[in-house]
């Protein structure tokens, strides 16, 4: 580790911070569990397919020794389930400062009358029921963090639909406005004392990692935010006052 890596971990304001990373197992994942890792936070990472989790954590242990980066396998779409996994995390390390929730699926159409409501079915279980789990779960961990932030990854669709996509953005927009309830709840319980918790979502238009461009060295993906990019927004919302992040849209791509 260089001396400037050295440096820049110490200022962190992630060193010694407990971030749980939900649906941690792709490229965006493990991105985020080393730019975690990286700026010293614990990192408590969670899929529901043990492999892809055992993947992502050895990875990001390995790119930074003495990084405590672990791996939980939850189902998310069990409350229960993630109510253990919070309540197990705070207890295990003291504290929970973090949730990043990167639960993702997209399912489209050649047009809107071709919606398939099954794309609806499935949709609202990854990426809103999730939402609502995750953020229940660990509401009063985070509320009692000096720190805490929960923070959402979503699509620019959400905020204008196509007619292709339905059901996916209808899907990120629930989950959005689900997020911004979450940061209400923290404006509220620090109006006396202070926000020192945040809920916020960063928006980006499509996410773009190395393999795709291997795979596809003509295309330009313009407007797509790469997976490192995002990890490193993620890590740098940790950066800002809770007021300055609390229940706003942070976008990482152009406004539609």
């Amino acid at each position: 580790m260089s001396d400037r890596t050295k440096e820049a971990r110490t200022m962190s304001a992630l060193d010694g911070a407990v971030v749980a990373v939900a649906g941690a197992g792709g490229p965006a994942g493990r991105a985020t569990l080393l730019r975690l890792a990286e700026a010293g936070a614990t990192v408590v990472a969670s899929v529901a397919d043990a492999a892809g989790l055992a993947e992502a954590v050895d990875a990001a242990r390995y790119a930074h020794g003495g990084a405590t980066v672990i791996g939980d396998t939850v189902d998310l779409l069990d409350l229960n389930a993630t109510r253990e996994w919070a309540t197990r995390t705070e207890k295990e390390f003291g504290r929970i400062d973090g949730l990043v929730h990167l639960v993702g699926g997209w399912r489209g159409s050649a047009s809107f009358a071709e919606t398939d409501l099954a794309d609806w079915d499935l949709l609202e279980k990854l990426l809103i029921r999730t939402v609502q789990h995750t953020s229940l779960a660990f509401q009063d961990g985070l509320q009692r963090s000096d720190r805490g932030r929960y923070l959402l990854i979503s699509a620019a669709g959400a905020s204008k639909p196509t007619a292709g996509n339905a059901a996916y953005s209808a899907s990120k927009a629930a989950a959005e406005a689900w997020t911004l309830a979450l940061g209400d709840a923290f404006r509220k319980a620090g109006a006396e004392q202070g926000l020192t918790s945040a809920a916020a979502i960063l928006v980006v238009k499509a996410l773009v990692h190395d393999a795709m461009r291997a795979e596809r060295p003509n295309a330009k993906f313009a407007g797509f935010t790469d997976v490192k990019e995002l990890a490193e927004a993620i890590a740098g919302v940790w950066e800002r006052p809770a007021g300055e992040v609390n229940g706003n849209r942070l976008w990482l791509t152009e406004k539609p």
